[in-house]
C-alpha cells in the first residue's frame, strides 16, 4: 500500500453559528485520486480552503508528505507541492494561453511576479509553456488572447498553469463546472491522463466523472464525513443513498448527482 501523502485530523471551522466543517478526517495517499463529493452547502469549499491556507482551522491538524502544515501560509504549501485549479478560472484574461503559463513557470522557479513582462521573452520560461499547453490539449493555440478562449479552453489553460508549478498533488475544485457535452468529454480525457502522474483530490459534482475517475471517493454532508470507500462501496451505502435522494432503496448508479 502507498503512503500517506496528506492527512487531516479533525478539522473545523465555523463562521459564527455555522459548522462548515466538523471533525473532519482525510487520508489520501500517493497516486490516489479522492473524490470529494457531497451536497450544495456540504462544506467542501471550506474543507479545500482549509487545505490551501486560504482559511485556518478552529481546530484539528493538516499534515502533507509527513510534515505539520496546519500554519503554513498558502505559499508556503504551494512551495512544498499542493496546487490547486480553482472552481472559478483564475487565468490573466488580457494575456495569452502560453503568457499565462510562462508566468505559472515563472513562479515555480522563484522568480518575482514584480519581472512577469521578461517571461514574455525568457525562451527558458516560453519552452516549457508550450509542452505544458500540449499536455492539457492546447497545442497550437499559445498565442490566444485568453479573454478570447472558451470557457472549456480556460479550464484546461488554468490546469496547465497548476502543471506548471511542478505539484506533488492537485486539488481540482470542480474542474467540470460549466462545461458542454463534448468540452467534458475532453476534459474526462484529460484528467484520466492526469491521474496517471499525479495525486488529486478531486471536487466534483458529475457523478459519471467520478465513479470514472475516483480510486476512493469521501462523502461530505453538513460539515462531517458520512462515508469512505471504492466507487460500489459509495454507490451503495445506505447513509449515501439518504443524503442525495432521501431513500435507502434507490439505484444510484453512475447517476448520483449533487445538482440533481
Amino acid at each position: 500500500m502507498s503512503e500517506l501523502l496528506l492527512e487531516t485530523h479533525r478539522l473545523r471551522k465555523a463562521f459564527g453559528a455555522l459548522v462548515a466543517t466538523d471533525d473532519v478526517s482525510l487520508a489520501i495517499r500517493t497516486g490516489e485520486t479522492h473524490a470529494l463529493i457531497g451536497p450544495n452547502g456540504a462544506g467542501k469549499t471550506t474543507l479545500v480552503g482549509q487545505l490551501t491556507g486560504e482559511l485556518k482551522p478552529d481546530a484539528g491538524r493538516i499534515s502533507f508528505r509527513g510534515r505539520d502544515i496546519t500554519e503554513l501560509a498558502t505559499a508556503q504549501r504551494a512551495r512544498l507541492g499542493l496546487a490547486r485549479s480553482f472552481q472559478i478560472t483564475s487565468i490573466f484574461p488580457s494575456f495569452s494561453a502560453e503568457s499565462n503559463v510562462a508566468l505559472a513557470v515563472q513562479a515555480r522557479e522563484s522568480h518575482s511576479f514584480r519581472f512577469w513582462r521578461d517571461a514574455e521573452r525568457i525562451p527558458a520560461l516560453r519552452a516549457p509553456a508550450r509542452k505544458l499547453l500540449e499536455d492539457v490539449g492546447l497545442a497550437g493555440v499559445g498565442d490566444a488572447i485568453a479573454a478570447c478562449m472558451s470557457h472549456g479552453q480556460h479550464r484546461q489553460l488554468e490546469l496547465g498553469m497548476a502543471l506548471a508549478t511542478d505539484p506533488v498533488m492537485l486539488l481540482l475544485d470542480e474542474p467540470m463546472a460549466g462545461l458542454g457535452l463534448e468540452e467534458s468529454r475532453a476534459m474526462s480525457q484529460l484528467l484520466a491522463r492526469v491521474k496517471r502522474q499525479y495525486t488529486i483530490l478531486l471536487i466534483e459534482h458529475d457523478m459519471d466523472v467520478v465513479f470514472a475517475l475516483a480510486d476512493r471517493i469521501s462523502v461530505l454532508v453538513g460539515g462531517r464525513i458520512i462515508a469512505s470507500g471504492t466507487a460500489d462501496e459509495i454507490r451503495n451505502h445506505p447513509d449515501v443513498r439518504v443524503a442525495y435522494l432521501g431513500e435507502e432503496d434507490d439505484d444510484l448508479g453512475g447517476d448520483l448527482d449533487a445538482d440533481r
